[in-house]
């Protein structure tokens, strides 16, 4: 369950999320079971009912939507009365709201809108478009329905980004034969795919363990001239520390180091990886104690976690971080210092102090692994030696307040 859903966060926050996570379909005629219900009336009778609040909300057709928090409830109803009162609605609009439901997965209303814009000429659906009906269809009726509404399309509508919203499905419900099919599919369409969709297969197989697979997709998408990004640098680095390969993690940052990704998200990625490479001690992972080793599954599992941190903090989300850290505290495996060290080092990284002395609490107080005052003392180096010396300082200023000053030790 902890990688599950560890993957499915990644694959929130890759460029493929649109703002972000692609969606799915089991039958448009299932739909219209929505519109033509009972619902409609009441939708109408909610929105009279409401429609003396509209003044303080603002009396626009997003903020109408919006209200209608229910999933019974009909978007159809919602846009067919606003037009009827004499309004328009741009494409741009309907995408805009669309955009905002599937933040807050509110999938079945998303999906009304993406009916709406089929049911009516006048708005020529894009390629994201057919793509996020993909995903929504996905969410809202199933995979099987999603990958009917896929075949059906017209050839000019499979694109690359509809080839990738369908393997996005195929890989979030794990059905790796579906999506190595699909994936021989896409190889054979001779269309143009960027890292986004190898991510989506490499994301699959870290997901289920066949972690020995990820360096074959890499090399298939260096082969095919994609430029990795930095999500296919934190999947590859993330399965190969997940076997302890630390010779083969350093590799990969250094290709990193060299590449041409130099932008503020990318450094930070890669100065917080080796940090942890180099004061996590993963190098000894392999040689630990026996108790050690009996723990080798779940810890596996914790790092790739730690990676998922890495990134989100080199992405400067503080958010997902917070989200991330607390659903690891309330599993009941057992972290180590290696972990605490992950995510102090990420906080420091983007400047949370406050949250760097609520981890530094949480460590002292974990019955599961002793507070490391040394490793403190090599984080602060390692910022040191990497040039970042005012961030080891703001963690010597943490311990200092907590009362523990390095240097009375």
């Amino acid at each position: 369950m902890a990688c599950r859903s560890l993957f499915f966060a990644l694959r929130r926050n890759s460029s493929y999320i649109y703002q972000p996570q692609p969606c799915f379909l089991k039958g448009a005629s299932n739909l219209s079971r929505f519109s033509s219900s009972g619902a409609v009336n009441s939708d109408v009778a909610i929105e009279e009912e409401t429609h003396s609040s509209v003044a303080e909300d603002g009396d626009d057709l997003r903020s109408r939507i919006m209200r209608l928090r229910l999933p019974k409830r009909s978007a159809t109803n919602i846009i067919q009365k606003w037009v009827l009162e004499g309004n328009t609605i741009t494409a741009s609009e309907l995408r805009d709201i669309s955009k905002d439901l599937r933040r807050s997965q509110r999938f079945k209303h998303a999906l009304e809108i993406s009916e709406w814009m089929v049911a009516h000429d006048e708005y020529q659906l894009s390629d994201s478009d057919y793509a996020v009906r993909i995903d929504l269809m996905t969410k809202v009726f199933g995979i099987d329905a999603a990958e009917r509404y896929f075949e059906g399309l017209p050839l000019a509508a499979k694109t690359t980004e509809t080839y990738t919203a369908l393997l996005h499905s195929y890989a979030g419900a794990k059905l790796i034969e579906k999506a190595e099919e699909l994936y021989q599919r896409i190889k054979d369409s001779n269309l143009s795919f960027d890292a986004l969709t190898y991510n989506e297969l490499m994301t699959l197989y870290v997901s289920v363990g066949q972690l020995e697979k990820v360096p074959l997709v890499v090399e298939e998408l260096k082969q095919q001239k994609v430029a990795p990004d930095i999500f296919t640098y934190n999947l590859w680095i993330s399965s190969c520390a997940a076997t302890f390969n630390v010779d083969e993690v350093r590799r990969i940052l250094g290709e990193m180091s060299h590449g041409a990704g130099s932008d503020e998200s990318w450094t930070r990625y890669l100065n917080l990886a080796n940090i942890y490479v180099k004061v996590g001690h993963l190098d000894n992972a392999a040689s630990n104690t026996l108790v050690e080793a009996e723990k080798r599954i779940s810890q596996r599992q914790w790092i790739t976690y730690d990676f998922l941190i890495i990134l989100y903090a080199g992405l400067g989300n503080k958010d997902k971080i917070d989200q991330i850290w607390k659903s690891l505290r309330m599993t009941n495996q057992k972290m180590i210092s290696r972990n605490y060290i992950c995510v102090v080092s990420s906080y420091l990284m983007l400047g949370h102090t406050k949250e760097v002395g609520e981890v530094i609490d949480q460590w002292k107080q974990s019955t599961a692994s002793d507070f490391d005052m040394l490793a403190c003392e090599r984080i602060m180096a390692a910022f040191t030696d990497i040039g970042l010396g005012e961030i080891a300082n703001n963690l010597n200023m943490v311990l200092i307040d907590k009362n523990l000053n390095p240097g009375n030790n």
